[in-house]
C-alpha cells in the first residue's frame, strides 16, 4: 500500500528512539520524579518563552479531554467548531471527563471558527440558571481541514472568549505544522495570542507516543495532576515520554519533520489543482474525487480516507514525516492525469 491514510501510520524518528534507549538504563524514580520529567517545565518554558506547567499523557484524546475538564465544570459548555476532533473523533471523552459538560458546535469554512460565528453562538447560549454555563473555547491548530489560524484570528477569538470569562484551549495535535506555516515563534500562536492551555502533540510528527498538556495560565493547572491520576494517565515510567518530548524540542525535530510534511503536502495540492477543496496549510490535503477516480487510485495501491457524508466526493490525504518521496511523486503523477488509467507501481 502507498499510505496517505493517516500520519499515525508513521514510525518513530531516530532522535526519538535514541532518546528512549538513552533513558533505558538503570533504575529511576517513578511517577514523574525522574530527572527527565523534572526538566519539562524548564525546556517547554524556554520553547514558549514563558513560565509553564507541563503534564505528560499517553494520548491526544487524554490531553484534550483532561485539559478541557480542568477548565470546565460539569454544568459548563465547551464551544468548538462543528468538525473539530473533540466533536467528531474523541468518543465522548471530553463530556465524560468533564462529568456532564456539553459541547456546543460552531460552523465555519475550512474547519475554522470565526469571530462572528463565535459571538453568535455565545449570544445564543446565555448563562442562566436553566442553561449550561459557557466555560471554554477550543481551537484546533492546525484544523481538521488542514488549515491554520492566523495570529490575529486567535487573538480576536481569545479576546471574545476572555471577555465572557471563557478559558481558551488549543488542540495542537499538528501544532508543529501550524507553527512552520505561520513562520512564527511557538509562543506567538499560543499564550501571546490568548491561549490558556495547549494539548501539545508529538506522536503524529515523529514521536513513538508522546503528548503533553501545557498550561500557560498557571492558576488553571491547580487540579490537573489529580485529574490525570484519577483518569489513569499518570504514567509510572513517565521518563520514557518525557525523554521523547525533550528530544523532540531540543533537537529541532519538531520543525524538521513539520517542514518536510508541509512541503510534500504542497506538492500534492499543486497536482490536485482545481480539485482542491481548501487551502493546503499543513500536512493534510483535501481533494474532490468522483467514485471512479477513487476506485482507480485505490486499485493503483493508494490508501486514503473518504471524508464527510457517505458517497461524498471529498477525500483526505495525509503526509507522514517519513513518507517516501516516491510515494508523493506517484500520487502527484496520478492526480495530474485525472482521465488517465491508473496502473499499479
Amino acid at each position: 500500500m502507498i499510505r496517505f491514510l493517516s500520519d499515525n501510520t508513521a514510525g518513530a524518528s531516530a532522535e526519538i528512539t535514541d532518546a528512549i534507549l538513552a533513558v533505558n538504563r538503570g533504575r529511576e524514580p517513578p511517577y514523574g520524579d525522574d530527572p527527565w520529567s523534572k526538566r519539562l517545565d524548564q525546556v517547554f518554558g524556554e520553547f514558549f518563552d514563558t513560565e509553564v506547567r507541563v503534564f505528560t499523557v499517553a494520548t491526544g484524546t487524554a490531553a484534550n479531554a483532561l485539559a478541557l475538564a480542568t477548565v470546565t465544570p460539569p454544568y459548563g459548555a465547551i464551544f468548538a467548531h462543528e468538525e473539530a476532533h473533540v466533536i467528531r473523533d474523541e468518543g465522548g471523552a471530553p463530556e465524560f471527563f468533564c462529568g456532564g459538560a456539553r459541547l456546543i458546535t460552531i460552523p465555519g469554512r475550512h474547519g475554522k471558527v470565526t469571530a462572528e460565528n463565535l459571538t453568535r453562538a455565545l449570544e445564543s447560549n446565555p448563562p442562566t440558571v436553566h442553561t449550561v454555563q459557557p466555560a471554554a473555547l477550543t481551537l484546533t491548530q492546525a484544523s481538521e481541514f488542514g488549515t491554520v489560524y492566523r495570529l490575529a484570528e486567535i487573538a480576536t477569538l481569545a479576546e471574545i472568549a476572555h471577555a465572557r470569562r471563557l478559558a481558551v484551549h488549543m488542540d495542537g495535535a499538528r501544532f508543529a505544522n501550524a507553527v512552520v506555516t505561520l513562520d512564527c515563534h511557538p509562543g506567538a500562536t499560543t499564550w501571546r495570542a490568548g491561549v490558556d492551555v495547549l494539548s501539545f502533540g508529538a506522536t503524529k510528527n515523529g514521536a513513538l507516543g508522546a503528548e503533553a498538556v501545557v498550561f500557560f495560565d498557571l492558576k488553571r493547572a491547580s487540579d490537573f495532576e489529580l485529574r490525570r491520576k484519577s483518569a489513569g494517565h499518570l504514567l509510572s515510567k513517565s521518563r520514557y515520554v518525557a525523554a521523547q518530548l525533550l528530544a523532540y524540542i531540543e533537537s529541532g525535530l519538531w520543525r524538521r519533520n513539520a517542514e518536510r510534511t508541509n512541503e510534500l503536502a504542497q506538492r500534492i495540492g499543486a497536482a490536485a489543482a482545481e480539485r482542491l477543496l481548501g487551502p493546503v496549510e499543513a500536512n493534510e490535503v483535501f481533494i474532490e474525487l468522483d467514485e471512479e477516480e477513487k476506485r482507480k487510485l485505490r486499485h493503483a495501491g493508494f490508501e486514503f480516507s473518504d471524508w464527510g457524508a457517505e458517497r461524498s466526493s471529498a477525500t483526505r490525504f495525509v503526509v507522514s514525516w517519513d513518507q517516501p518521496e516516491e510515494d508523493v511523486r506517484a500520487l502527484c503523477a496520478a492526480l495530474s492525469r485525472p482521465g488517465a488509467r491508473l496502473s499499479r507501481r
